[in-house]
């Protein structure tokens, strides 16, 4: 019994070379060899370099020509093109084993367990599918994607630990469950029209309020999605657009808080009605110190759309911020209490720890979780 031994060249030699040399020991010049064949020098040019294969015709020409069979040919461009593909295929590797290094970073464990990625332990595996999440041919593509190019700013500036390929996983768990989503066309005019209609909303829990707070907002345009929290991302909530017709407000459920959720959407949707269609607006633990006007601008927003300021001034000039109270003068505006309790703290007239302050936790269901 024998083995065979085959041995791979590394070395990527075109078969063009061997053909110089060929018609060398002829005494053929190349322009001299394309007349022979009938084909032009421009495209043999391209044999000589290997941009251009040896093909069964070509061989058999050449076997008329130069004497050198068909077969050899055939097998000098079989194991060029050989050797090439398998270069290419130890440099993909070998990329995707680096880029298997960012898995952790982009938050795979808690994509998986959403359902937005297959999971597994393969390293390979899990890039692949990172992939195919984002959209891109190879996660270095990530941070040039304008959409995400706000996060690796924002994590480069920030003073915390902040994550921009947690940021990114985020923003696209909520871009993909956004395109699901049916709106109609973005009208700010509907979008304003609807803020009484929230405000009735507040004093509900996340089950009751959802489904119509959902569906308000897409006959405004207004794609809501409750996304969860990652770690590492220190993010409270984003808008952002889709083409020109759909906004996409983001909230997380970092916070179990009812009247910080609802500030905060309301703070969301002043981003949106004031401030046009910026490319992506994040916020978190992290502000940028670039913009405290837009900031600004987007709390007293949400402020003034949940509690009429002249009335709330009249509230706050009469002192008594007793539950009791607290509770008369959300029910006389129309919100829930938690709200102008949260406002209270917020303003220093009311301590934090204060126990009688009528705030809520919200119980978040599993479902108001985003899809993948």
């Amino acid at each position: 019994m024998t083995t065979e031994t085959t041995i791979h060249s590394d070395l990527a030699i075109p078969p063009g070379e061997y053909l110089e040399e060929v018609i060398a020991g002829l005494d053929m010049s190349k322009d001299e060899l394309a007349r022979r064949m009938r084909r032009p020098a421009a495209k043999l040019s391209a044999v000589f370099k290997g941009g251009k294969a040896i093909t069964p015709d070509t061989a058999l020409q050449l076997e008329k020509v130069v004497g050198v069979p068909a077969r050899i040919w055939l097998g000098l461009e079989a194991e060029y093109r050989l050797t090439l593909a398998r270069r290419q295929t130890d440099a993909d590797v070998a990329r995707l084993r680096e880029e298997s290094k960012l898995a952790t970073a982009y938050c795979y464990g808690r994509l998986a367990k959403l359902g937005a990625v297959t999971p597994t332990t393969k390293p390979l595996v899990k890039v692949a599918e990172l992939q195919r999440f984002f959209g891109v041919a190879s996660l270095a593509a990530i941070p040039e994607v304008r959409r995400y190019q706000v996060a690796f700013r924002l994590g480069s500036t920030s003073r915390h630990r902040q994550s921009p390929q947690a940021l990114s996983s985020w923003l696209r768990l909520g871009e993909l469950e956004a395109r699901r989503l049916n709106c109609a066309a973005f009208d700010k005019t509907l979008a304003e029209a609807s803020l009484p209609a929230l405000r009735a909303m507040t004093g509900q829990a996340p089950q009751v309020f959802l489904p119509e707070l959902t569906s308000l907002l897409a006959k405004a345009g207004v794609a809501l999605v409750i996304c969860p929290h990652f770690p590492g991302t220190r993010v409270h909530g984003a808008t952002f657009w889709l083409g020109r017709r759909k906004a996409v407000l983001m909230m997380t459920v970092r916070g179990a808080w009812a009247d910080v959720f609802w500030f905060g959407l309301f703070h969301e949707l002043g981003h949106l009605l004031l401030h046009g269609r910026q490319e992506v607006i994040l916020e978190s633990d992290d502000a940028d110190p670039a913009l405290p006007q837009r900031e600004a601008e987007a709390d007293r927003f949400a402020g003034d759309s949940l509690i009429p300021p002249d009335e709330y001034q009249c509230f706050v000039t009469a002192g008594d911020f007793s539950r009791a109270r607290i509770e008369a003068f959300a029910s006389d505006v129309g919100v829930d209490a938690g709200i102008v309790a949260g406002r209270l703290q917020h303003d220093g007239r009311l301590r934090h720890d204060e126990r009688n302050a009528p705030r809520t936790r919200f119980t978040w269901a599993p479902e108001t979780e985003a899809r993948p």
